[in-house]
């Protein structure tokens, strides 16, 4: 790909955005970023890229741009419905994304990991278990920071292990990770993709360019359309599978290698987060004595099933990073205490209809909040006491409490986005927490 002297359009000018930007005018391109957010909201951003040497053109005239541009760079956050992309695709301007751009500058080797849930946790659970075992890699993609912030670093490296949304995917062309893993399908952003069939069409395009010498890390429960490369299979919850889940030990082909109760994960679904690991590290080559440790040693993330605060007897648990049904379902379905579920947000174009009997097993009450509020209660009211707060987070923690008897769970699991209210789940997540903390004993004395 040439960059050098090429007059190159960025299309985003955050995360992903800058990061490219900048890799750009490291390679000798000359660099405009368009972003039709607000020219205030932005200023900062814009003043670190023209301090290097990018144009910036933002607010309402990035979408109408007439300048003239060899190639462009989509950020994986803008949406190509948008005016801004649409523009360029009119005029016959080349697009790829950031994903693909970093790809053809990084050089190394790259293990990529997409699915609807888990990604963050298995990308983190890969770096540390080659960290462990003495392999040169970093950990890159959404996870943060962005692949092309880390291109030069990886440079020195063995590998680069990158988090691959259905986003990113969408403008690769050559984009071919050695070692693709696949943690499982299930719907999700019905919000910017027409279908369900488009969103699958979307993420499956991580095997587009893989040949035979490459591995696919497959769940075991998922059709695939037909895979090139070397497969290997999991599944924690049926067998079949290369990696099975049998009683609490993770078995490869028969022979135990990791009990769960070793490690600091719990659930089904992070069992096969675990085995998927165990197939990427096998696939590099790593012998399974090797990965363990590692694994074993490794810490979850915060806002993932995350225990906040036992309070009169009843656990709070934070699970803001379920921003779609699969994830609320998987929290959910682990429990064996009767739950008081707190879950709304942002309409992602999905219904909760397919939850219904899950939740009616296993809540005592729903409090729900945000955009969904309303229509979630059409749903599951028949089924399940539901309490509808509206947009006060506050409020639903109280009422959850007020709901919850000792020995229950209150649960905050969303199943859906949270841009209705908050600026991500993180911040959602960090809301919840800081309100349970203030809540006092019911015998404490004044």
């Amino acid at each position: 790909m040439q960059i050098a002297g090429q007059h190159i359009a960025v299309l985003g000018a955050g995360e992903s955005g800058g990061s490219a930007a900048r890799l750009l005018l490291d390679e000798g391109a000359r660099v405009t970023v368009l972003d039709s957010g607000d020219p205030v909201a932005l200023r900062e951003k814009i003043t670190a890229l023209e301090a290097l040497g990018a144009k910036v053109i933002a607010g309402p005239s990035a979408d109408s741009d007439q300048g003239r541009y060899d190639l462009a760079i989509l950020s994986p956050g803008i949406d190509p419905a948008t005016a801004l992309v649409k523009n360029f695709r009119a005029r016959g301007i080349p697009i790829i994304g950031e994903l693909e751009l970093a790809f053809v500058l990084c050089g190394n080797p790259v293990i990529a990991i997409t699915g609807t849930n888990g990604k963050t946790t298995t990308t983190q659970l890969i770096e540390a278990m080659l960290r462990g075992a003495g392999v040169k890699t970093v950990a890159c993609g959404n996870i943060g920071p962005a692949f092309s912030a880390k291109v030069r670093e990886g440079r020195a490296l063995e590998v680069m292990i990158v988090e691959t949304s259905s986003f990113q995917l969408e403008e690769i062309a050559t984009f071919r990770p050695q070692i693709a893993v696949w943690l499982g399908f299930a719907p999700d952003h019905l919000d910017r993709y027409p279908s369900i069939e488009a969103y699958f069409a979307a993420k499956t395009r991580i095997f587009e360019n893989q040949a035979a010498e490459d591995w696919a890390i497959v769940n075991f429960r998922d059709r695939l359309p037909p895979l090139k490369a070397r497969r290997i299979t999991f599944s924690a919850y049926v067998r079949g599978g290369d990696f099975e889940l049998r009683e609490g030990v993770i078995h490869f082909r028969g022979a135990p290698v990791l009990a769960m109760a070793d490690t600091r994960l719990k659930g089904l679904h992070n069992a096969e987060n675990l085995m998927a690991a165990l197939g990427a590290g096998q696939a590099w080559g790593l012998e399974f004595a090797r990965m363990v440790a590692p694994l074993c040693a490794y810490t979850p993330l915060p806002h993932r099933c995350e225990w906040v605060r036992t309070l009169d007897a009843v656990d709070y648990v934070n699970d803001s990073k379920a921003t779609n049904l699969d994830s609320m379902e998987k929290a959910l379905a682990g429990e064996t205490r009767k739950v008081v579920l707190i879950a709304g947000g942002k309409d992602k174009g999905f219904e909760f209809d397919s939850v219904t009997d899950l939740v009616a097993e296993k809540c005592r009450c729903a409090v729900l909040l945000g955009e969904m509020a309303a229509r979630i209660e059409q749903l599951w009211s028949k089924r399940v006491a539901c309490i509808n707060v509206g947009k006060s987070l506050e409020r639903a923690v109280h009422t959850a409490r007020s709901q919850a008897r000792p020995g229950d769970i209150v649960l905050f699991s969303p199943g859906t986005s949270s841009f209705d209210m908050f600026r991500n789940y993180a911040d959602r997540g960090n809301q919840f927490r800081t309100i349970v903390h203030t809540l006092t004993p019911t015998n404490a004395q004044p």
